[in-house]
């Protein structure tokens, strides 16, 4: 675990550089600045993870039309990130000060916290792959089950599934003393200490990383084959643009996961076969693994309309002003087109969902009170025809428009 395996390396940097005496000014003083700025490091990462996560959770949370299937798990993914931030500022101090000053339970509790929501980030990115593929291959049968209220059992899955693999880390999670007299966090493992630490590392190399990581690339694979048989069916072309934009987004996600995550266990593999690798190459993956938690955010602000928009409306406050609950855009994919000379176009309504197929609810209202409903990509749009005697009659039509019956 990125936690504990730091903790290791803290304690031999502490015995290399408070028992040898024999030190320079110069090494002192390189180690003194590098510590400072590993600390340094580690509290941006946390400030901007737990921003940017926190603003995350708010906006799902907060909006309505933001409760969809895609993005419960995208809430849950960033409820792991946020508690994956909170061990940041106790391993700071951890390493300034070379010894674990929290005591035992602190220690067994962080380390547990540690593991369970490295375990749950990569299994939430692992259910959004999938819900991408059922979502673009098997779009109709798939229907029933991509609801929020199915995504919330299967986040909840997905925590008590992350904490049966990590319990040898509450077993064995603990303290004890350094030589030098320094308490360690650590875990405790028995004896023979090497081959269970090694079969440790093979065991979350697996299941951590390794076969989720296999079965996400098996989703995006035949997501892409899929894509190329139908590209060109009548009725694909518009259902494409809504679906492979959030399934982008998802891969970036992964993506970028993988390349935060693959240093890490390169080396711990590396220790394990080669047992004389420099502990200390861990420390700058352990700082990649945890940029990665704050990484997420900003790839939705990039990636999806809706987040980046209401990304900036709270940080410019905008919300206070527009007292808006509706955070979506809507407006009319095409321009609409007057259907007669004397007609005046009111309000042309379409929905822009970037993040699901699913009914908006509740259904829009034009302006003059006629209730439009859409249904996934295909909205409901209506024309309002006033009369000489007042009345107004409906029909379909591209637009909403008011003309005057000749």
């Amino acid at each position: 675990m990125s936690f504990g395996n730091f903790s290791e390396w803290s304690s031999e940097v502490t015995d290399s550089e408070y028992e040898d005496r024999n030190n320079t000014v110069i090494q002192l003083w390189t180690t003194d600045a590098s510590t400072v700025v590993i600390c340094c490091i580690y509290i941006v990462v946390c400030v901007i993870g737990l921003t940017g996560n926190s603003l995350v959770i708010y906006i799902i949370l907060r909006y309505a039309k933001m409760k969809t299937a895609t993005n419960i798990y995208i809430l849950n993914l960033a409820v792991a990130d946020e508690l994956f931030m909170l061990s940041l500022p106790l391993l700071a101090t951890y390493t300034a000060i070379h010894y674990w000053p929290f005591g035992s339970l602190m220690c067994r509790l962080l380390l547990t916290v540690d593991g369970i929501n490295m375990f749950t980030s990569i299994y939430c990115l692992t259910v959004l792959s999938f819900d991408r593929y059922v979502a673009v291959v098997h779009p109709i049968r798939s229907a029933r089950y991509r609801r929020p209220s199915v995504a919330k059992i299967i986040n909840a899955a997905v925590w008590v599934i992350s904490l049966v693999v990590i319990m040898p880390i509450v077993i064995y999670a603990g303290t004890e003393t350094a030589e030098d007299g320094g308490i360690m966090c650590n875990l405790m493992w028995p004896h023979p200490k090497s081959v269970w630490s090694s079969a440790f590392v093979v065991y979350t190399f697996l299941l951590g990383f390794l076969l989720p990581v296999v079965s996400i690339c098996l989703c995006y694979i035949l997501i892409i084959v899929k894509i190329r048989v139908v590209a060109l069916k009548a009725g694909w072309q518009q259902r494409k643009k809504s679906e492979l934009k959030i399934t982008r987004m998802v891969m970036m996600v992964v993506a970028v996961f993988v390349i935060c995550w693959m240093p890490f266990y390169v080396i711990q593999l590396m220790n394990v076969v080669l047992q004389n690798v420099d502990t200390r190459l861990t420390h700058p993956f352990v700082i990649l693994s945890y940029a990665n938690s704050c990484a997420n955010p900003i790839l939705y602000s990039f990636l999806s309309e809706n987040f980046k928009r209401l990304f900036q409306r709270i940080l410019c406050l905008r919300w206070l002003k527009r007292g808006a609950e509706d955070p979506l855009d809507y407006r009319a994919a095409a321009p609409c087109h007057r259907a007669a000379p004397r007609a005046e176009v009111i309000e042309a309504v379409a929905p822009v969902v970037d993040l699901s197929r699913e009914r908006v609810d509740p259904p829009l209202r034009a302006a003059e009170g006629a209730l439009l409903e859409a249904h996934g990509d295909h909205p409901a749009v209506l024309t309002l025809t006033e009369r000489h005697d007042g009345s107004l009659s409906l029909r379909n039509g591209v637009c909403i428009t008011r003309s005057t019956a000749m």
